[in-house]
């Protein structure tokens, strides 16, 4: 199984929608590594640079309705081309979510006044991430700081990210 967390990328703003995480122009790639470069590149955020802000993050931190929009595999993919195999927020459009599991990823829920919390805390100071998939926790931390967070990860959503995805899943369960 893979592992799950890395540095943090913040993104405050509720309805950040799939046309925001790969524009519908780069849906015709035939790669996932085709989109790498294009992650977010339509998403407007005061200081936000995606050049600058997406390398070498592995988890992302954001708000309400995360994946609204447009159904497509491939917003979940331009995250894992990227290295990103976790997005946190208040709630997410049900197709995205489920993309994620079925790509092996994890799309975790978190209260609003828990997310106002790790922004205050942790959003301008290069928080990491680890994940205990097990436990179900996430575990920021950074500066001395410290902050752990229980996330329900659902009995087949668990198996999904255990496999490596619904084909993964499937290969070996039929």
């Amino acid at each position: 199984m893979k592992t799950f967390g890395g540095q943090v990328l913040f993104l405050d703003r509720n309805d950040i929608n799939t046309d925001e995480i790969i524009p519908a122009k780069y849906l015709n790639e035939s790669s996932k590594e085709a989109l790498k470069p294009n992650l977010l590149e339509d998403l407007k955020l005061p200081g936000f640079d995606p050049q600058k802000d997406i390398p070498g993050k592995g988890a992302v931190v954001s708000r309400a309705n995360f994946g609204c929009g447009s159904s497509r595999e491939h917003a979940p993919w331009a995250f894992e081309v990227n290295g990103i195999n976790i997005v946190i927020a208040e709630s997410f459009a049900r197709i995205f979510r489920q993309n994620m599991y079925n790509c092996g990823m994890i799309a975790a829920e978190l209260p609003a006044e828990t997310l106002d919390e790790l922004f205050r805390e942790f959003s301008k100071t290069g928080a990491s991430l680890s994940v205990d998939t097990e436990k179900g926790l996430l575990r920021f931390t950074n500066r001395g700081k410290e902050k752990t967070v229980p996330f329900v990860l659902k009995d087949f959503e668990k198996a999904l990210v255990e496999a490596g995805g619904w084909v993964e899943y499937a290969a070996r369960h039929y």
